[in-house]
């Protein structure tokens, strides 16, 4: 008989067996992923899939929509530029002669000229000093002219869809923590919109926990629903801390920082509203693992009043005291 983890099935003890568990996850109750945590902290799966046919593993839209503005810039400046090198190779390859106009003499300033010629050809300016005669060079401007509007198009489809692509705007505090709630305690994180404009309303929060077991003998992930104080708000222009009251309801009753740790415990959070901006529903995730759950301590809060108006500190999103 396979010898049980004694620190799982002391956890698995403490928790109480009549409380239902969520098989609708779409996570993987095996074991052989303990110590990894399901859901990053930005939202994304940490994942990677592998065995894959080679063209199946990319997907050029997504990328370019999900690079950093710096990134994004560089990539069209660079690809802007390698473009017009190949072209401008392609017309000293077919013959500067059939460019009329090309006034230097040397073999710097001839690739400078054929370069600023593909430019103004892909960008259709066309400034006209230089200009094609022969048939080589009148098909291949031709040709790069077509690619020219044709690559403009994609590259401002792909600006309009950064801009426009629907976003909660959250910020999450770093940590979940365990504090003082109506006589007990509850599991607590917040969150906030980090963007005036973007104010949600019909606001809906999910919570669900990962913990190891042992069942049958074998060590497998189960999943539980938070039950939450609230788990919906009509508006959104505030900090909300999310609360799970811990009590006969709640798997985390009588769990220690220790026990929470050799579960491998992970909180998953998941976020849906409507935002005006884009007129659109929106969703973010994030998660808090058994480290990032900190037993004894309550957040501070995060706004005041200044005036006639009230203040909202981001900075103290995450601001917590012992209790």
């Amino acid at each position: 008989m396979k010898e049980l983890n004694p620190y799982v099935m002391a956890v698995e003890q403490k928790v109480n067996p009549f409380l239902k568990i969520n098989e609708s996850t779409g996570f993987s109750n095996i074991a052989d992923v303990h110590g990894n945590r399901f859901l990053n902290k930005d939202g994304t799966y940490n994942l990677r899939r592998e065995g894959r046919k080679f063209w199946n593993r990319f997907s050029v839209y997504h990328a370019l929509l999900n690079l950093s503005w710096p990134t994004f810039v560089l990539c069209l400046v660079a690809a802007y530029c390698c473009i017009n090198l190949l072209y401008a190779s392609l017309y000293l390859l077919i013959g500067i002669s059939q460019l009329q106009g090309v006034v230097s003499h040397t073999a710097w300033g001839i690739f400078k000229e054929a370069f600023f010629f593909s430019t103004e050809t892909f960008t259709t300016v066309g400034y006209g000093r230089v200009n094609p005669v022969g048939d080589g060079a009148n098909l291949l401007a031709a040709i790069e002219a077509m690619s020219g509007f044709l690559s403009f198009a994609v590259a401002t489809g792909l600006i309009y869809g950064r801009f426009s692509r629907p976003r909660a705007h959250l910020a999450f505090s770093e940590y979940a923590v365990i504090a003082p709630y109506d006589g007990g305690a509850a599991l607590m994180f917040r969150f906030a919109g980090y963007k005036d404009e973007h104010t949600l309303c019909d606001v809906t929060v999910q919570v669900n926990m990962a913990m190891l077991a042992e069942v049958n003998g074998k060590k497998r992930y189960q999943y539980y629903e938070l039950k939450l104080e609230r788990n919906k708000v009509e508006n959104l222009p505030m900090n909300w801390t999310v609360v799970h009251p811990i009590d006969n309801e709640s798997p985390i009753q009588g769990l220690t920082a220790a026990d929470l740790e050799a579960a491998d415990v992970e909180i998953y959070v998941m976020i849906r509203g409507f935002n005006d901006v884009y007129s659109n529903f929106v969703l973010q995730r994030t998660s808090y693992t058994f480290d990032e759950i900190k037993f004894g301590r309550k957040f501070v809060p995060m706004y005041r009043e200044d005036g006639s108006m009230t203040v909202l500190e981001m900075h103290k999103l995450s601001k917590s005291v012992e209790v």
